[in-house]
């Protein structure tokens, strides 16, 4: 009997410039194997890294669209639903058996639960063919000259454009686009995993990609020079909530419905030389490409971070208060900081934040609030659209003076100079904090007595102090 080459999608849920399916493709070509892929779905794994109502239910259409994509190549795709990754294993397992698979074809993962359950496949008897995709530079592709992992993101990012420039061809070249492998086929029927969402969340979910073709689509819109609110004007309007300036790529790119490679290449085909440098837009967005990458090697090679530890061991001893009436207070943003709060309900209204937004209201809680960082790194990824373990980690982190490249300790955000300065005429406040629509550009930022409106849960300059305070009684024990 024919073998069968088995692709199977995890985090990169494209068609389009696919590392695995594209060694897949070739493998079967030349040896005549059937082509089949397989994506299986961990709920409670899921749930157990706190992963968003709204995520999942985005992966879902993701899956669905795949399984479009796939059947139009001839490819047909199971979907299968295990509660964990020790089930997964065991499930693909005898699905290889089923289809008298020769080999697994798989893009990487760099996290350690994904990186432990891949391990356990590959003890299983069955060949497994691992590619590095989802980064332009995979972790153990860029080392310091001591050969060690840099843990600063400056040096990271002159090594990173360094070794990516050097590897690009003269001109680059175009991007792998999938054949047809055989006669288009039905789409398989695939099981819902979808969470249930409200009519408003569903409403929400509609605005983000959800396929390898609307992601592009939309990386294509940003990316045009001729867009206002795009790419070209990024470094100089990114850090206004108010504006539609920021691509909303960042669940598209966690979930793989594009590549780097695919964001990369639009870059120089629009900018060129432009491309890396930062003070352009296209630079500055490529930075914020290049944090992304820095992110995932910090969770690959300090592991400590995926398991609840500080990135400086010794800020494990901060004592972070508990305190839940506070806690619930910024969740439900009415801690009397307008700023924050309307940050804190654009969460909770639409499953995502703006990234300026994320650096104040996550300086808030732990350097206004005292609360401990991990409580408002779970929170986010139990609301956010786009929360990816790394990225989303690493900005904590940061805020909270643990992690690398972190906020001195002493570098307290204000959150009232901050809103002044990023929300100046209040518009992105009066949309979220409806109730402060009526106040001056100058009141809204420090409202004193309004009705309907909570009063500052704590005085700033006083939480700043005792935020100093404790660290400095850290470093001096140190």
């Amino acid at each position: 009997m024919p073998t069968t080459q088995l692709v199977w999608f995890r985090s990169d849920l494209r068609a389009a410039d696919n590392t695995a399916l594209k060694r897949a493709v070739k493998q079967s070509k030349q040896d005549g194997s059937h082509l089949r892929a397989v994506y299986i779905a961990t709920p409670a794994q899921w749930r157990e890294h706190h992963m968003s109502a709204m995520r999942t239910s985005l992966i879902a259409s993701a899956v669905t669209a795949l399984n479009q994509d796939l059947a139009e190549m001839g490819v047909p795709l199971d979907v299968l639903v295990a509660d964990k990754y020790s089930d997964a294993v065991q499930m693909l397992v005898s699905h290889c058996q089923q289809y008298q698979v020769s080999y697994i074809h798989a893009n990487r993962e760099y996290l350690v639960n994904e990186i432990a359950r891949d391990y356990w496949l590959t003890q299983s008897g069955i060949q497994c063919r691992f590619y590095d995709d989802s980064l332009l530079m995979p972790p153990e592709s860029l080392l310091s000259g001591q050969l060690k992992p840099y843990r600063v993101f400056t040096p990271f990012s002159k090594a990173w454009i360094s070794a990516v420039r050097a590897q690009l061809p003269a001109s680059s070249a175009e991007l792998w686009e999938p054949p047809e492998f055989g006669t288009p086929i039905k789409a398989s029927d695939i099981p819902d995993f979808a969470a249930d969402l409200s009519t408003e969340m569903n409403k929400q979910l509609s605005l983000w990609p959800h396929s390898g073709e609307t992601a592009l689509d939309r990386l294509r819109e940003f990316v045009d020079p001729e867009n206002s609110s795009g790419v070209v004007f990024y470094h100089q309007q990114r850090d206004f909530p108010d504006l539609d300036a920021t691509s909303r790529l960042s669940a598209a790119l966690s979930l793989g419905l594009l590549s780097p490679r695919q964001c990369l290449h639009q870059l120089l085909q629009h900018y060129g030389a432009d491309t890396w440098d930062k003070n352009s837009g296209a630079g500055c967005w490529l930075n914020e490409l290049i944090w992304r990458e820095f992110y995932q090697h910090i969770a690959f090679h300090f592991p400590r971070v995926v398991k609840g530890r500080a990135f400086k061991i010794e800020t494990d001893q901060v004592p972070w208060l508990y305190d839940q009436q506070r806690l619930q207070a910024w969740k439900d943003g009415n801690t009397g900081f307008p700023i924050v709060d309307a940050a804190m309900r654009q969460l909770k209204q639409t499953g995502w934040m703006h990234n300026r937004l994320r650096m104040i209201s996550a300086a808030f809680l732990t350097k206004d609030l005292h609360l401990d960082w991990r409580l408002g790194e779970q929170h986010f990824m139990e609301n956010l659209i786009d929360g990816d373990f790394a990225a989303n980690n690493g900005g904590w982190q940061w805020a909270a003076s643990t992690g690398t490249d972190a906020a001195p300790y002493f570098r307290v955000f204000n959150p009232t100079t901050q809103s002044q300065r990023f929300d100046p005429k209040g518009q992105f406040i009066r949309r979220y904090v409806p109730e402060l629509a009526e106040l001056s550009d100058k009141q809204i930022h420090a409202p004193s007595a309004c009705p309907n409106y909570p009063a500052p849960i704590v005085d700033h300059k006083q939480a700043r102090l005792t935020a100093i305070d404790m660290f400095s009684r850290l470093a001096n024990n140190h």
